[in-house]
C-alpha cells in the first residue's frame, strides 16, 4: 500500500521545488548580468554586424604646408566601388558596364559580380568623382560606392623624396608621409545599412553614419620657393654632368632648419611609378639622409676647426707640400702631385692641400681627434625626423692606426651623410653652436591644438673665435682672385670636395668620383648654407671645383635675385674672360698665362705638356672661375 501524503512531506516537496526555482532564477540572473552588462557591448556589436552591412568612410589626411604657409599636399574625395553578388539582377550587364568604366578585365569583374559566397567584393579603389557619378547614374543593383581619400601634391615633381607618397589604403609609404603617418592619418568613419539574413539591403530602412576625424596638419621648415630654385639647379647639374644622381641641401645655419632638400632624378608624386619597384625605391630614397660617402676635402672644414680650437695651429704657421707625405711607411699623395710648396694655413686651406691636413690630424692625435668626433656627432644619427637616417661610419678608436688618422684629416677613411656633414659645418660657422637639423615645425589637429613640436638640442662645438677664423678661410677659398667675385658683389664663402668611390669589394672604383661643394652666405656670419653633391659625373671632369662649384654660384645668384637681396659691395664686378688655348703649352707656362687672366686652374696629371682643357678655347668665362687643364 502507498504511504499517504502528509502535510510535512508536502511542505518538503514545495520547499525543494522552490529552492530549485530560486537557483534557476539566480543562474538566469547571473547569465543575464553577464550577457547584458559584462558582454553587452560585444553582443550589440555582433548583433549590429548581423543586421547591417557597413562601408568604411576614409578620413582625409592632414594637409602639409611649407614654412610660409604654402600648401604642399592636400586630400580630395575619391570613391571605392563594391559589388554585392546576391543583389545583382543582371550579372553580365553589370560586369560589362563596370569593366568599361573602371578599365578592368571583364572576366575577372564578372567573377566578382557573380560571387554570392561573400557579402561584398571590392572592384576598384580611389575612382575619381566623374567616373563615380557615371556609375551612380546607372543605378545598378548590388553596386555601391563608398568615399575614399586621394592625395594631391600641388607641385608634382617637387620635394619627391621629402614628402613621399601614400598607398591606395591612404597610409604613408615614404618620406614625411610615412614618418608622420600617425599624425597625418585621421580616424575613419563608417556608413551602416540594415540587411536581411542573406545580406541583401532592406529597402526603406535608415542609413547610419559615423563620421571620421581628419588627420593633423603638418608644417615643415622648407621654403617652397627656395626648394624650386634648388631643384632647378640640381636638375641642370644632373643633365649637364651626366651624373648618376645629384643631391642638394639648403640649411639655415643659425637654427639648423632645412630650407630645401632633394635628389635628382625624381618623379611626379601625382603619378607614382608603382609598376617599377626598383626604380621607385631608388628615386624615393632620401640620399641626403640615408647614404654615406667619403666627403673628401669638404671635411677639411672640420679638421681645421678642431686644430684651431685645440690650439695646435695658427694662421702664422707654414706648411711645405712636395706633392706627397710619408706616414707609417705609406706614401699619401696630395691631389696636386707636383706639390704646393711653402704655404700659410690660409693658402693650404684654399689650395685644399692634403699634406697640410695630414699634418693637422697628426698634431691633434687620435685621442683629441676622437674627442671632437664625438662632440661633432660623427658616426651618430642627427635625429632628424626623416625615415632611414644613417649615422655614418667612424672607425673604432682602438683600431685606428696613424695612417688612418692621417687620411681622416683630409676626409678619407671616414664616411658621413650629406645632412650630417652640413649640420656640423653649420655648427662651426654660425659662431660655434650646433643645432639638431629640423624638418618639421609643428602638427595641429582639427581643433587647433599642437600635437607635435620638434625636440631641438643645442651644444657648443667650437668657440666664436675659431668660428670667425674658419669663416675667413672659407671666404678666401671661394674668392681666390679677389673679394666678392664668386657671385658678383656678394660675400660668399665655400669649400669644394672630390672623393673617390669604393666598389662592393672595398676597393677603389676606378673613374668613379663624388664631387661636392659647400657654400656659406654671408661669409662673415653665415645665415644660408648650400650643399651640392654630384655622384659619378661623366661629362669629362670630376673635380669639385669644376663640377659642383659652378652650381653653387648659380644657386646663390638665383636666391639673391628672387629675394632681391642687395649686394654687399655694389662696386664689385666680375670681368669677362675669353678662354685662351693652352693645349700644347708647358704646364708652368699655361698656369702663368691663366693667372694673368685671373683664372684659377686645376691640373689633372703629372706631365709637362697640356693635352686638353675645359672649357674649350673661345668660351666666355669670368675672373675667378676654375679651369681644368690635363697633362699626359
Amino acid at each position: 500500500m502507498r504511504k499517504p501524503y502528509t502535510l510535512y512531506s508536502l511542505q518538503k516537496r514545495i520547499i525543494t521545488v522552490g529552492l530549485i526555482l530560486i537557483l534557476l532564477a539566480c543562474a538566469l540572473g547571473v547569465r543575464l548580468f553577464i550577457v547584458q552588462i559584462i558582454n553587452g557591448k560585444d553582443m550589440q556589436i555582433r548583433a549590429l554586424d548581423q543586421w547591417t552591412r557597413d562601408l568604411s568612410l576614409v578620413a582625409p589626411r592632414g594637409n602639409i604646408y611649407d614654412s610660409t604657409g604654402d600648401t604642399l599636399a592636400v586630400s580630395y574625395t575619391t570613391y571605392n566601388v563594391y559589388v554585392r553578388g546576391r543583389e545583382v539582377a543582371d550579372a553580365s550587364l553589370t560586369a560589362e558596364k563596370l569593366s568599361n568604366l573602371l578599365d578592368l578585365n571583364y572576366e575577372s569583374t564578372l567573377k566578382k559580380v557573380q560571387n554570392k559566397n561573400v557579402s561584398e567584393s571590392l572592384l576598384k579603389m580611389q575612382v575619381n568623382a566623374d567616373i563615380a557619378e557615371q556609375i551612380y547614374d546607372l543605378s545598378l543593383n548590388g553596386v555601391y560606392l563608398s568615399e575614399n581619400v586621394g592625395r594631391q601634391y600641388i607641385y608634382g615633381d617637387l620635394m619627391t623624396q621629402l614628402l613621399g607618397f601614400t598607398s591606395l589604403d591612404n597610409d604613408g609609404q615614404s618620406g614625411i608621409e610615412a614618418y608622420f603617418n600617425s599624425y597625418l592619418k585621421g580616424e575613419d568613419g563608417y556608413s551602416y545599412v540594415q540587411s536581411d539574413l542573406q545580406g541583401k539591403e532592406i529597402g526603406g530602412n535608415l542609413r547610419y553614419y559615423v563620421s571620421g576625424v581628419a588627420g593633423d596638419d603638418l608644417t615643415l621648415t622648407v621654403d617652397s620657393k627656395i626648394q624650386i630654385i634648388l631643384e632647378s639647379v640640381l636638375e641642370k647639374a644632373y643633365e649637364e654632368q651626366k651624373a648618376k644622381s645629384v643631391t642638394g641641401i639648403v640649411m639655415r645655419a643659425t637654427t639648423g632648419d632645412v630650407l630645401a632638400i632633394s635628389t635628382k632624378p625624381s618623379f611626379d608624386l601625382n603619378d607614382v611609378p608603382r609598376d617599377d619597384l626598383v626604380s621607385l625605391f631608388s628615386m624615393s630614397r632620401m640620399s641626403a639622409v640615408t647614404d654615406t660617402y667619403e666627403p673628401g676635402s669638404t671635411f677639411k672644414i672640420l679638421t681645421v676647426a678642431m686644430a684651431l680650437e685645440e690650439g695646435v695651429v695658427s694662421l702664422d704657421d707654414t706648411f711645405f707640400c712636395p706633392g706627397y707625405c710619408m706616414v707609417d711607411g705609406q706614401r699619401i699623395k696630395c691631389w696636386k702631385t707636383k706639390g704646393h710648396g711653402n704655404q700659410t694655413l690660409a693658402e693650404a686651406f684654399a689650395n685644399s692641400c692634403n699634406c697640410c691636413f695630414v699634418d693637422l690630424a697628426l698634431r691633434l692625435g687620435v685621442d683629441k681627434f676622437y674627442s671632437y668626433a664625438e662632440k661633432f656627432g660623427l658616426g651618430e644619427k642627427t635625429g632628424i625626423t626623416i625615415s632611414g637616417e644613417s649615422g655614418g661610419i667612424l672607425m673604432k678608436k682602438e683600431n685606428v692606426k696613424t695612417v688612418d688618422l692621417a687620411r681622416m684629416g683630409f676626409g678619407h677613411a671616414i664616411a658621413v651623410t650629406p645632412l650630417q656633414l652640413l649640420s656640423i659645418v653649420a655648427g662651426i660657422v654660425n659662431g660655434g653652436a650646433y643645432h639638431t637639423p629640423t624638418i618639421a615645425i609643428k602638427a595641429e589637429d582639427v581643433y587647433g591644438n599642437t600635437t607635435y613640436s620638434p625636440s631641438v638640442t643645442e651644444k657648443r662645438l667650437v668657440s666664436k673665435a675659431t668660428s670667425d677664423i674658419v669663416n675667413s678661410l672659407l671666404k678666401l677659398t671661394t674668392n681666390k682672385t679677389g673679394d666678392y667675385i664668386f657671385v658678383e658683389g656678394y660675400n660668399i664663402g665655400g669649400k669644394t670636395g672630390t672623393a673617390q668611390k669604393y666598389g662592393e669589394n672595398g676597393q677603389i672604383a676606378q673613374g668613379k668620383y663624388i664631387s661636392s661643394f659647400i657654400g656659406t652666405y654671408p661669409a662673415d656670419s653665415p645665415e644660408y648654407l648650400f650643399m651640392i653633391m654630384v655622384d659619378e659625373p661623366s661629362a669629362g671632369a670630376y673635380y669639385g671645383s669644376i663640377v659642383a662649384s659652378p652650381y653653387g654660384r648659380e644657386f646663390f645668384s638665383e636666391l639673391f635675385s628672387y629675394y632681391n637681396i642687395p649686394k654687399d659691395d655694389p662696386s664689385a664686378t666680375r670681368k669677362e674672360v675669353i678662354m685662351p688655348n693652352v693645349v700644347g703649352l708647358e704646364t708652368s707656362y699655361a698656369l702663368a698665362k691663366l693667372r694673368e687672366l685671373n683664372l684659377h686652374a686645376e691640373v689633372d696629371g703629372e706631365g709637362d705638356i697640356i693635352t686638353s682643357q675645359l672649357p674649350p678655347v673661345g668660351t666666355v668665362c669670368y675672373e675667378g672661375e676654375t679651369i681644368l687643364i690635363s697633362t699626359a
